[in-house]
C-alpha cells in the first residue's frame, strides 16, 4: 500500500463523516473469467421444447462448491427467462413470476448451497400458454452472490507497525452470468 495515500484518504473520509465509528476502504477488485464449468459455482443446463401453443422450459442447475475457496452459499438468486410467442398462461415449479409487459418469467430463490435440498441441484420448471407460438429459445439471466469466499483464492494481510486490518470482507456477485440452449 501506499500508506501516505490510504492516509489521505482515511482523513478525507473522517472530515466527510466525522461521527463514523470507522471507514470501508475498497482495497482490491478484479474479475473473473470462467475456464469451463469447474469454475462456475452454479452449473446451469436449460432445455426448452417450442410448440405452436406451448413452450415447455427446464433449468437444471447444481451447486459447485469446488469453484469457490471457501465454499459458501449463493444467496439472492434470481433467474430472468424472456418468451416471446404472446404468453397467455403459466404454470411453473417453484412459483414464479409473469411479467406481461417485459414477457419474461422471474424465480427467486433465496439460497443454494451443499445444505439445500439434494445438496444444491434442482430444476425450475414452467409451462407457457401462447397466443402467437412458436416461442424462440432465449438466454437466461442468471443473478446471485455470495458473502465470505472467492472465486480466484486471492487473500489479503496488511503488515507493518502502526495499521491494522480490522476486517476483511470477501464478497463476489455475478455480472453476466448467462445459460444458453
Amino acid at each position: 500500500f501506499n500508506m501516505q495515500a490510504l492516509t489521505s484518504y482515511l482523513r478525507k473520509a473522517s472530515e466527510q463523516n466525522p461521527s463514523a465509528s470507522y471507514y470501508n476502504v475498497e482495497i482490491l477488485k478484479y474479475q473473473v473469467l470462467s475456464d469451463g464449468i469447474h469454475s462456475t459455482p452454479l452449473n446451469l443446463a436449460v432445455y426448452w421444447k417450442c410448440t405452436p401453443s406451448t413452450t415447455d422450459l427446464r433449468l437444471d442447475y447444481r451447486y459447485n462448491p469446488e469453484s469457490m475457496d471457501p465454499p459458501g452459499p449463493l444467496t439472492n438468486v434470481q433467474v430472468l427467462v424472456p418468451v416471446d410467442g404472446g404468453v397467455t398462461n403459466m404454470q411453473s415449479l417453484p412459483n414464479s413470476v409473469w411479467n406481461s409487459e417485459q414477457s419474461k418469467c422471474l424465480w427467486k430463490l433465496s439460497d443454494i448451497s451443499e445444505k439445500t435440498e439434494n445438496e444444491g441441484a434442482g430444476s425450475l420448471r414452467a409451462k407457457f400458454e401462447l397466443s402467437n407460438g412458436p416461442s424462440n429459445p432465449s438466454t437466461l439471466a442468471v443473478q446471485f452472490m455470495n458473502e465470505g469466499s472467492t472465486l480466484s483464492g486471492v487473500d489479503m494481510d496488511l503488515q507493518g507497525t502502526g495499521y491494522r486490518l480490522s476486517l476483511n470482507k470477501k464478497r463476489f456477485a455475478t455480472g453476466r452470468y448467462m445459460a444458453d440452449c
